[in-house]
């Protein structure tokens, strides 16, 4: 393991102000990021994107305005205050605002908008929700479907009322399928992440261009040890890899390579001869890290050198190595009956089945990332999306009902407007807040999947997009109004959040007149 020299060129450490304390470090180029979360042990602001400055992730304010730490050389910051998400004065406020609108789920994006929010106020107390969209262009929140967030802005000071954040938790589970916590601390950072907890004198493993773990002091020797690549946004564009299967249909479909897009990369910890930290952290990443190979390297690599060590997916990792949903083509006849090809995935015959079984399902061989059926909705999702669009809409406009596996059902329409109105019925709520964020969240995904996300990906099966920005996600400011109704409560208390993914999949692709390719390239917002 070589060793990271921390000094610049005179050898003088920098001194600076952090979160109202005087402190000194060493001169590296090193970003402010690194030296906060590893020199200084601030966990609040977060790497998301390693280092892209793309995901707003890592925002902190230096001399009271907002900067992405992350490509910030410290060194630049001689000498000036820089205050962290959880010290700001208002940050006890922001977080109430977020929790008690549902504005915040995983915890992880939210630190460094509550910074950006907070700069944004100081300056325009006032700032309608078009400002506040503007400021977010910084940011990727991929939970949330930012209405949410909006919220919170208006909720901002505002008396709130009392919650079960038991029960909130406990819907949240339901919804995240892994254990999840929506309290006020989260939307500041404080959720637990891996990365976050690992020890600090832990040695770090990052992946080099060969997929090799390679290892040093901090996050910023691994990746000049292992060389890291830095990401890059391709100029080619996206083409469905799978030919629409031959034959006499009412409707086709190809779908594209898309990114899930999780905010928190693969990170795990582990002691030599103990069991490593979950990668799954506060959510679960829609499924995609259900197979996550991190955790199992840090074990490994903790037992060979017989220390403890943080192993690391950077942003492009999770692009060339993380579970992808499985594209496909389709066939479908008037009836709903069809041709669906898929690529090879195990499980995918059977999830398609669920929702159609009149879809005969072949799996073929495509070059590209893996893929899962952990994926949220993966197979059945498409399977209810093509029945959807031969069935086509009722007298009032409604898609659906789609039911999900196991769970609760939802239908959606899409008004002239653009604005999605999504009807879900959840059984039990458990706590309203949180089963209406996770509609929201679900339908702004939903509408992305649909509208504009994609990943190019050659013949080789080589990803070329490895940018946040290059996913496709819908912005806040593309985002229209959505609006849930939940349904009565009656009965036991189901997930609903994938069934409303579904609903507003088919309800955007039947309003957009069921385009035979996505991503559609059609805003619903304009």
């Amino acid at each position: 393991m070589a060793g990271h020299d921390q000094r610049g060129p005179s050898g003088e450490p920098l001194q600076l102000r952090v979160n109202g304390r005087q402190v000194e470090v060493a001169d590296a180029s090193a970003s402010l990021l690194g030296v906060l979360r590893d020199e200084l042990g601030e966990r609040a602001p977060k790497d998301g994107c390693s280092p892209q400055g793309q995901c707003g992730c890592c925002t902190v304010l230096v001399d009271g305005q907002p900067r992405v730490a992350c490509v910030t050389p410290v060194r630049r910051v001689r000498g000036r205050e820089i205050t962290t998400p959880d010290h700001l004065d208002d940050a006890t406020t922001w977080a109430e605002a977020l929790c008690a609108t549902g504005g915040s789920q995983c915890g992880f994006c939210t630190p460094g908008i509550v910074t950006r929010l907070s700069a944004l106020r100081v300056k325009d107390a006032d700032a309608d929700h078009a400002k506040v969209e503007q400021a977010l262009l910084a940011h990727l929140c991929r939970c949330t479907g930012w209405r949410t967030i909006l919220d919170a802005w208006d909720a901002y000071g505002a008396e709130h009322p009392a919650r079960d954040l038991d029960a909130a938790a406990a819907r949240a589970t339901l919804e995240g399928h892994v254990p999840q916590r929506l309290e006020p601390e989260v939307a500041l950072g404080r959720a637990g992440f891996a990365d976050d907890t690992a020890p600090a004198a832990s040695v770090v493993a990052v992946l080099d261009p060969e997929g090799r773990w390679t290892l040093g002091e901090s996050v910023a020797a691994a990746r000049a040890n292992a060389a890291k690549v830095q990401g890059r946004h391709t100029t080619a564009d996206s083409e469905p890899p799978i030919p629409v299967p031959d034959g006499d249909w009412a409707l086709t479909l190809q779908t594209s390579w898309v990114e899930p897009a999780y905010l928190e990369t693969d990170a795990s910890w582990c002691e030599p001869g103990g069991e490593p930290a979950s990668a799954a952290g506060n959510g679960g990443a829609f499924g995609a890290k259900t197979d996550s190979p991190v955790p199992q390297a840090a074990r490994r690599l903790a037992d060979e050198h017989g220390t403890t060590v943080r192993a690391l997916y950077s942003r492009e990792d999770t692009v060339r190595f993380g579970a992808k949903r499985p594209p496909l083509s389709a066939g479908v006849r008037a009836d709903g009956s069809g041709v669906v090809h898929v690529a090879r995935t195990a499980g995918i015959a059977e999830a398609v089945a669920s929702v159609a079984p009149g879809l005969e399902v072949v799996e073929v061989d495509v070059p590209g990332p893996p893929t899962s059926t952990s994926v949220r909705g993966a197979g059945w999702v498409e399977a209810a999306v093509l029945v959807a669009g031969a069935t086509g809409v009722d007298d009032d406009g409604w898609v659906g009902p789609v039911t999900q596996p196991g769970g609760g059902s939802a239908r959606a329409r899409i008004g002239e407007d653009g604005t999605i109105h999504v009807e879900a019925d959840a059984g039990d709520p458990l706590d309203e807040v949180a089963l209406r964020s996770y509609c929201v969240g679900a339908a702004h995904q939903g509408a992305s999947w649909v509208t504009s996300e994609s990943l190019t990906i050659d013949a080789d099966g080589q990803v070329h997009d490895l940018t946040i920005r290059s996913f496709g996600v819908l912005r806040a400011v593309d985002t229209p109004p959505i609006q849930i109704e939940l349904g009565p409560g009656d009965g036991p208390a189901v997930p609903v959040s994938d069934a409303v993914f579904a609903a507003v999949a088919a309800a955007v692709w039947v309003h957009q007149g069921r385009p035979p390719v996505w991503p559609t390239g059609i805003p619903l917002r304009t």
